[in-house]
């Protein structure tokens, strides 16, 4: 959840961060993109400058800021009017919109089940998420981490009281889980593709076994969306080329996420494999979709309340 706390604890990320370009205010002829150093199509089309590209040919720059480590202290970054536009999951999405972030949703890819789920390591006696009661578990408070672990023990009827939640970044997370501190971390991919190959890790539930609504989403500020609506959309035109490119060449978006990402390239087929799945416009039933999420977010504690989906997604032309 994205708290005062967590807006402090962010605070020395979110200003490493920024450190990669010196903003000042952006002028009219600017896009300010923070990115994510993930397999999502903003990563993608920075890497293939195929944004810069397009918008310069409309008399537009683009700044790039990051790589954030996360969604939250990307989010942070926009809340403080640093970027415009950035990547995260509609969970974290949620988790900002109920902390009044004033960010708008654009973009919807729903996550493969193959890119989330929970890991333990092998033959650590931990075969199935009922397995977990009485355990620990690393997840990012407020985001794709928490939401994953809880929705798989309400999906399989384990009591959250019975599971400690370790409270850890993706970063922290890896060595937690490695060296043992952990018994199983709930994450996505790159995350999850690494603890499965890197720390000897192995899959007790993906996705579809979760039974999980998450997905990755594209923001902007509420500024930007509102008086930059023709910019908004040519940068999402832009993405849906990307996006269109890398499920009709998933091994090749692969390799480039992972050279992005800064892993091993042997992990790059399933990175794309996971990962190239198709964006869009978001839609009414999307909207139904993040909203029951936020209902359950809110109903299982993990935010205060129920934050307006509807007034914090903007229409674009698909």
């Amino acid at each position: 959840m994205i708290t005062e706390r967590s807006l402090l604890v962010t605070a020395a990320l979110v200003a490493a961060a920024l450190t990669f370009a010196p903003w000042v205010h952006a002028a009219d002829d600017v896009v300010r993109i923070g990115w994510l150093r993930g397999p999502n199509d903003i990563t993608l089309a920075k890497s293939r400058g195929t944004l810069e590209k397009a918008l310069s040919e409309k008399g537009i720059k683009v700044e790039w800021a990051g790589p954030f480590p996360a969604a939250a202290p990307a989010f942070e970054a926009l809340n403080a009017g640093s970027i415009d536009i950035t990547a995260g999951s509609s969970t974290s999405a949620i988790a900002a919109l109920a902390a009044k972030i004033p960010l708008v949703v654009f973009a919807y890819q729903k996550m493969s089940p193959g890119s989330e789920g929970i890991v333990v390591r092998k033959g650590g006696g931990i075969t199935s998420i009922k397995d977990l009661a009485g355990k620990k578990v690393a997840v990012n408070r407020g985001g794709t981490g928490e939401y994953l672990l809880l929705q798989g023990l309400a999906t399989n009827g384990v009591d959250p009281k019975s599971v400690e939640r370790v409270y850890l970044s993706p970063s922290d997370s890896g060595p937690s889980f490695a060296q043992g501190h952990v018994d199983a971390w709930a994450t996505w991919d790159p995350f999850l593709t690494i603890a499965e190959k890197a720390y000897d890790g192995e899959v007790v539930a993906d996705g579809a076994a979760i039974q999980s609504d998450n997905a990755v989403v594209l923001v902007a500020s509420r500024d930007f969306a509102k008086g930059k609506a023709d910019q908004l959309q040519l940068v999402f035109d832009v993405i849906k080329s990307e996006n269109a490119w890398a499920i009709a060449n998933k091994a090749e978006a692969g390799a480039i996420w992972a050279k992005e990402m800064k892993i091993p390239a042997d992990l790059g087929p399933k990175i794309g494999e996971n990962n190239a799945v198709p964006t869009a416009a978001v839609s009414e039933a999307d909207v139904r979709q993040i909203g029951a999420v936020a209902e359950w977010y809110a109903k299982s504690g993990v935010i205060p309340g129920r934050p307006d989906v509807a007034a914090g997604v903007v229409s674009l032309k698909q």
